[in-house]
């Protein structure tokens, strides 16, 4: 059962204002409201964000990316709208937005303003540039940030284009820097008192990933491509064929390769010069899977990875969403758990992560509907009366 109390959490002292839509604005939110933060999420009013609609089939994501939310709904192009959203301002420690760069400050709602009504406020940036730099102003969704931070080059085959890993992975590492950077900025004010702005670009977020590409051409001019499912001249560390499915095992250093050769009951590889070395297995790298996949092969995945398991080999099944469901260790730890949800029966979703082991975040409500908490929040909060909130609807604020 889902408890709705918001006192836990190790960030449940902080109010957080939602002004973004889709993905990065969002899952920072997200991420935040995991952990206690009470998130007022603002939506346009009739539209709402756009996640709300996307999903295979039915819309499901959004109960992930909204869960743990308050949903009011406020026109922030009429001033009316600005000039409640500046009244949140006042009670807010964090606002999340992400706006192309110039939008806010077009409405009125730039930094400037918002630090004069509230001088503790840290204001979260989103966005596929960054706020500055000749781009700044451009379109930039996280396919864009993937493309330009290097990681689509990387991805996939080299005899295919370049790959979408399957995820918004721009997006989400956007989001989790925002988040990083909003807590640090937090720790900063609780020590000066001042407010700041956290500027997370989709681009530098991916470029913060990309381990030593950069270094590698400056110093070496080497230029990093596609590669596949291998990591040139690591081996052995690949996935292989099995009976009834595919496992990925990964034994490269000298150690955990011999106690590979010794599960696969051929200790000899171990002292073969083609293959007793770092050096040597990266030049044999293609024989050497081979020889892998020639055991492999003919194995169930479950009888592969006992083998691997008792000769402390790292090893693993490629996992879809109903081998996580089934899988113990994700029960033990409680990756996955059922929530309740108002539409659906047996509803699983991740749980928070990650683990605090004394402060630890809860799922207390799934993404809510569309304005759920507007009298809550302008009511109960800013004193809105209800001659006064029905007045805003029929202007179309709320």
């Amino acid at each position: 059962m889902i408890d709705n109390n918001r006192d836990f959490g190790a960030l449940a002292d902080l109010r957080v204002v939602e002004l973004g839509q889709l993905l990065a604005g969002p899952f920072c939110a997200q991420l935040m409201a995991d952990h206690g933060a009470e998130v007022i999420k603002i939506e346009p009013p009739g539209s709402g964000d756009p996640m709300r609609k996307w999903g295979r089939g039915e819309p499901l994501w959004w109960s992930v990316v909204a869960r743990n939310k308050k949903c009011v709904t406020l026109n922030l192009r009429l001033a009316a709208g600005q000039k409640i959203l500046k009244q949140l301002v006042k009670t807010a420690d964090i606002v999340i937005e992400n706006f192309r760069p110039g939008t806010m400050e077009k409405w009125g709602l730039g930094f400037p303003e918002l630090h004069a009504i509230n001088p503790r406020l840290i204001m979260v940036r989103v966005s596929g540039y960054g706020q500055t730099g000749p781009y700044a102003k451009r379109a930039g969704y996280g396919s864009i940030g993937e493309a330009m931070g290097g990681l689509r080059n990387l991805a996939g085959d080299p005899s295919t284009p370049p790959s979408r890993i399957g995820l918004s992975i721009g997006d989400a590492l956007a989001a989790m820097n925002a988040c990083m950077g909003a807590l640090a900025a937090v720790n900063h004010r609780d020590k000066t008192g001042e407010g700041q702005v956290v500027d997370s670009a989709i681009y530098e977020a991916v470029l913060s990933m990309m381990e030593s590409t950069v270094p590698e051409y400056t110093q070496a001019g080497f230029v990093r491509e596609r590669t596949g499912s291998i990591l040139p001249n690591v081996a052995p560390s690949n996935v292989y064929d099995t009976a009834d499915g595919e496992v990925l095992i990964a034994a490269n250093q000298d150690t955990v390769f011999k106690r590979l050769c010794a599960a696969m009951e051929c200790p000899e590889l171990a002292d073969d010069a083609r293959y007793a070395t770092h050096h040597a297995r990266g030049e044999q790298q293609r024989e050497l899977d081979e020889r892998i996949n020639t055991w492999t092969r003919p194995r169930s995945s479950a009888d592969v990875l006992d083998h691997m398991e008792r000769h402390g080999v790292p090893a693993g099944k490629i996992y879809k969403a109903p081998d996580m469901l089934e899988d113990p260790h994700y029960q033990a730890r409680e990756a996955i758990v059922k929530v309740d949800h108002p539409s659906y029966d047996n509803f699983h979703m991740q749980n928070v992560f990650p683990k605090l082991s004394a402060t630890p975040g809860k799922i207390r409500w799934v993404g809510p509907e569309l304005g759920e908490h507007n009298e809550e929040i302008y009511t109960g909060m800013l004193g809105i009366s209800a001659e006064r909130m029905a007045d805003l609807s029929r202007q179309g604020v709320i």
